[in-house]
This record gives structure tokens, sequence and C-alpha cells, in this order.
């Protein structure tokens, strides 16, 4: 019996075989794609990360770039206006000194004509009233070639009268004010100042060596320091005055003050007393100066009750006596009230402008020593302290209230005098104290 192989059974095994190995191989082959996938897919996130954080730092440095251009630029423009408006700066002050130049010419050249013009009509001055005043007369050309026929470099000085240059007559150095064609009342405070001081001698009045009439030139001493009120507020940048000369300028102002109140036969009110028109010498020895506004009145207005009345009033704001401005009445103690605010401003060298509010609440509140002038930091502040008290009662509204200069003024001036006196024997002043004249022509403003 032949056996015939079963064909169908063995396809069967096969094909199951089969079957089942395709299967498997699919299956493997498909984790091994999803593998796959999953790495490409990471790449690629990776990729796109990549170009991402490339595109952005590209971003980054093309914003840098801009920026520091935009500095650059901007510096640049700076530059450019820094430049430009140094450029105009130069440019206006190139013209402001052409300017002044221009003006210094023209004011030369008015002076000079207005000198001509009064060499033309000379003859139509006024001669001085009183033919008993004797004085030193100077000749316009002494005083022309003096000067330098009036240069700006030998001007010190300029007030409402005229300028003043410092030169030397006689070989000694004087100070020459000269009267502005165009001064108001310039030739009644002329003959006004030849006569009081070519008549009176003192050694805390401003001495007048001469004068040249038919030009309103007035020839005085020369003050190397000035004006008082120049040094107490240090124009110039000059050393500060030492409480020592402060308290001595104090008592001389006085004494050349009583010396015209007590002038025979008529006393003499000043009018226009205040730091401008006390002048210091190279040792700072005061003299009162400007006495083209003095007033000659009754022997009787000595009295303090006494007055005398006057159609208009003169002097300069914050120092006119209230009582004199308001009614006309002058008297010798429309001075003393001038002198209070004088006195104030000595220990102080602070403006007049409300001084007396400023120091009598410093004193009611106990803050006197914060008014003092900072620049002497060595004050004997009880000393001051009598000062501004006495300069306070100077400075009452009503005249009849105000002390007596000869009798209580001036007696408190003279201890407070003694007492800076016996400072400086004992060496406590200080050395800037002993330093030359001021030198500078801007800070010699010579209020004459």
């Amino acid at each position: 019996m032949v056996l015939t192989p079963n064909r169908s059974a063995d396809s069967y095994s096969t094909g199951n075989e089969f079957s089942s190995f395709s299967q498997e191989d699919v299956e493997e082959e498909m984790k091994k794609l999803r593998l796959e996938l999953k790495h490409t897919m990471d790449m690629y996130n990776n990729a796109c990360k990549e170009a991402l954080s490339a595109k952005q730092k590209g971003h980054d440095l093309l914003q840098a770039m801009e920026l520091q251009r935009w500095k650059v630029e901007e510096q640049k423009r700076l530059f450019e206006a820094q430049m430009a408006e140094e450029a105009a700066v130069a440019l206006v002050e190139n013209e402001r000194a052409k300017r002044r130049a221009a003006m210094d010419a023209a004011h030369a050249e008015n002076r000079i004509a207005e000198l001509e013009s009064q060499k033309r009509n000379s003859k139509t001055l006024d001669p001085l009233p009183r033919a008993d005043v004797r004085y030193r007369k100077y000749t316009i050309e002494d005083i022309e070639i003096a000067t330098d026929y009036f240069a700006e470099h030998r001007k010190i000085g300029e007030g409402g009268y005229g300028p003043v240059y410092k030169c030397h007559l006689d070989h000694t150095a004087v100070a020459v004010k000269v009267l502005r064609p165009d001064a108001a009342q310039g030739r009644s405070q002329f003959q006004q100042e030849v006569e009081v001081l070519s008549c009176i001698r003192h050694p805390n009045m401003v001495l007048l060596l001469g004068a040249c009439p038919e030009y309103g030139c007035l020839v005085y001493e020369y003050m190397a320091n000035g004006s008082l009120e120049d040094r107490l507020f240090r124009r110039g940048n000059t050393p500060a005055i030492p409480w020592q000369h402060r308290f001595r300028i104090a008592c001389e102002i006085a004494t050349g003050l009583l010396f015209l109140h007590r002038m025979k036969p008529e006393p003499l009110v000043h009018r226009d007393l205040k730091p401008g028109n006390i002048l210091l010498d190279r040792n700072y020895v005061s003299k009162i100066g400007d006495v083209g506004l003095a007033r000659l009145v009754p022997p009787s207005v000595a009295d303090s009750v006494t007055q005398y009345r006057i159609t208009s009033t003169a002097g300069t704001f914050c120092y006119i006596d209230p009582e004199y401005q308001q009614t006309g009445m002058l008297g010798v103690k429309s001075d003393i009230y001038s002198l209070g605010v004088l006195l104030l401003q000595i220990i102080t060298a602070k403006p007049p402008m409300g001084l007396t509010h400023l120091v009598s609440r410093a004193i009611e509140q106990g803050t006197f020593a914060e008014v003092l002038d900072p620049a002497e930091p060595n004050w004997p502040v009880e000393a001051a302290l009598r000062l501004a008290e006495k300069a306070l009662k100077c400075i009452e509204l009503r005249r009849k209230d105000r002390p007596d200069l000869e009798k209580v003024v001036l007696p408190e001036l003279q201890r407070l005098s003694a007492l800076a006196e016996d400072s400086m024997a004992n060496g406590t002043l200080r050395c800037s104290s002993h330093s030359s004249p001021i030198n500078s022509q801007a800070s010699l403003q010579v209020s004459l």
C-alpha cells in the first residue's frame, strides 16, 4: 500500500508557521519604525528649537548693534550741539567785549567833549558864594594830566555826584571827584562840600586838599581801604574787618558826628550818614565823607526838642529819619537814626532793609549771636549785644525817644573801643587785619 503524503496538512502547517513569523516580524518592524519616528521627531523638535534660538540670538544681536549705533549717533549730536553752543557763547562774549570797548571809548570821547564845552563856557559858571572860603585851587589842566585825561584805569568809584579817580597831585596820592554836568543839584552840593570841608579839620572827617571850582572837581586825601560798605561786604574778596577795628570805627564815627553837631556858631546835620560815606585809610581809621547834603541849622536845633523845618528831604532810603521824612523837621537827632542803622551793619555786615526787625527778634529769642557777621569768628557776644541794644535805641521812630549822642551813645562806644584796644594790646588781633591796603581797583569803591 503506497502512502500518499498529506499535502493539505503540510501546507496548513507551513502556512501557519509563515503566518506566525510574519506577524512577529511586522510587530518588530513596527516597533523599530516607531522608535525611528520618535527619534526623528525628537531630532526635528531639537532642530526647530535650535533654529528658533539662533533666530532669537540673531535678533538680539541686531538690536544690540542698532542700540550701539543709536548711542554713537546721539553722542555725536550732543558733541555737535555742545560745540555749537560754545561757539555761540564765544561769539556773544566777543560781541560784548567789542561793545564794552566801544562804550568805554564813547564815554572817554563824551567826557573830553564835556570838558571842552565847560572850558568854552567856563565864564558862565557861578563862583562860590562865600569869598572867605580858602582852599588850594587846581587848574583843570593839572587834574587832566594827573588823571591821564580821566582815563578809565584811573577810575576807582562812581556815585550820584559823579566818578572818582585816583591820581597824584603835588607828589601826594589823592582822590578826585568830578561833578557830572547832569548831576541833580550837583553844583549846590559841590559848593556846600567845599564850604564845609575847607573850614573844618578833624581826624575823623575826610580831608579836602583842594578843588577846581570852574569844572566841579574836588580833591581829597586818598583813603587806601575804600569805603566801610565795601569792606563790610568784602567786595573784591577782601578780608573781614576784625571786631576790634569795628568797635573802634563805631566810636570814631560817633566822634566825628558829634564834632559836626557841635560846630559853632551853627550845628551841622550830615543828612546822609551810611557805610558808603565812611572811608577807611590804610590803618582802617575811619573818616566821614560826602557832606554835600549837610545842612547848617540854627543853634537851638542842638536841643532835642527844637527842630528846623526844611522844604525838601534828602538822604538815602533805609537811613533817613522817618520823622524828618514825613514832616520835614530836621534836627541833630536825624543823624542819630542813621547812626543806629550804621552801627547794626558794622556788627552784622547785612543790608539795611529789615535789619532792625531782624536784630530785635534775635535778641528776644536769645539767638543774637547768629546775626553777627560770621566772617569774624571771635566776637565778644556780650559786648556786641550792648552795641546792638544802643543802636536799637538810636532807631526809635520818634526823635525824642532817641538817646543823646554825647551823653549816652558815645560813652558806651568809647568803652567798647577801649575793650578793643585792650584786646589788641594782648595780641589777640588776627594777623589778617594787618594786611596791606586793598590794591584791587574793583574793590576801591570810594564813595566820596
